[in-house]
């Protein structure tokens, strides 16, 4: 069955491309979560009528990725735990206590974008990536202190 992106789809295509799928997962999936469209005549004259403000959408959208990208690239995140005797962590410091402190910064940012390697368990500095856009990540340094 042929589609029409209305949405970057992650290992598919991104929007507008017109692509080839079994028609179970565009029936089933892609067209009822709104990512995507039957490929017939009259879909591909109204996606190409609205093209130019899809264009656009996504052209202010990275540059906000970007801007956004370099502001946590530029802004450091504290984040306080509770510590025991030797400066051990009780528990670890995951995507979601990241994101929490981000949005403390004014920042909202999903915690399914912060990519940790694995959860924190020691205080110190680390670099942690964040994807914000499909081709924009930032690079945010992420300072783990003890309450003490």
């Amino acid at each position: 069955m042929e589609i029409i992106l209305k949405e970057d789809v992650q290992d598919l295509g991104q929007i507008g491309d017109v692509i080839k799928v079994k028609g179970g997962y565009a029936r089933n999936f892609l067209i009822p979560k709104g990512l995507a469209a039957e490929a017939n005549p009259r879909n591909i004259k109204v996606f190409e009528h609205e093209k130019k403000k899809i264009q656009k959408l996504a052209k202010k959208a990275m540059t906000d990725a970007k801007e956004l990208a370099s502001r946590l690239s530029t802004t450091p995140v504290t984040i306080k735990v509770k510590t025991g005797k030797s400066d051990k962590l009780f528990g670890s410091v995951t995507a979601m206590d990241i994101a929490d402190a981000l949005k403390k910064e004014g920042v909202d940012i999903d915690r399914k974008k912060i990519l940790l390697e694995e959860s924190i368990r020691r205080l110190g500095n680390y670099t942690v990536s964040v994807k914000i856009y499909p081709d924009v990540s930032a690079q945010l340094n992420v300072q783990v202190v003890s309450e003490r």
